[in-house]
């Protein structure tokens, strides 16, 4: 496949998200324009090199550094480093009530939420695989993907927004420019 091929196909890609996300569908308009941020957004990045505990798209990313990337452009949201981590954040969400933006969560290497992707719609997201190396889209439904799915998390909620503070909740955090928190608590939600 040619680069000028594949650049052209790639910013297809975004342009279609973008046109599809150009109307907000949700209730809350800030869910939506922030959904629509982190799927264009992370086709933008479709085709950049995996690396082991990469977190640009300079160098690569590893799976969890793409979402930490993709979360802190689109929206200057800070979230935990690893996946183990990220599953603590926003809300469960059940797989038949995914929306883009979702972080859906896979056992790759033998422990739960050892992987992490992001939901864009259609039963597809994004990743960034250590096989084969680069950011690409795959399905949900796919053999290997059904057999590891362990979850999803919501973190767009506005409701859910309320916790602030760094992994470990160690300091305050100034808000977004939207109202949202800019740093994520990694502390498992109350009951």
């Amino acid at each position: 496949m040619s680069g000028h091929w594949r650049r052209g196909a790639i910013g297809g890609l975004v342009a279609v998200a973008a046109t599809l996300f150009a109307t907000p569908v949700a209730a809350d308009e800030r869910t939506a324009a922030g959904s629509s941020d982190i799927v264009v957004q992370a086709l933008s990045l479709l085709g950049t090199p995996y690396r082991y505990g990469g977190t640009s798209p300079d160098t690569g990313f590893d799976c969890s550094g793409l979402v930490r990337h993709v979360y802190s452009v689109a929206l200057d949201r800070h979230l935990p480093r690893r996946s183990e981590e990220m599953v603590a954040i926003g809300r469960p969400v059940s797989r038949a009530d995914l929306q883009p933006g979702d972080l859906v969560f896979f056992n790759t290497l033998r422990r739960a939420f050892s992987h992490v992707a992001i939901y864009i719609g259609e039963g597809r997201f994004v990743h960034a695989p250590a096989r084969r190396g680069r950011v690409r889209i795959e399905g949900l439904d796919d053999r290997y993907w059904a057999a590891r799915f362990d979850g999803a998390r919501r973190l767009l909620d506005p409701d859910d927004a309320g916790s602030t503070g760094e992994a470990g909740g160690a300091r305050a955090s100034a808000t977004s420019p939207a109202g949202w928190p800019a740093v994520w608590d990694d502390r498992p939600p109350g009951p």
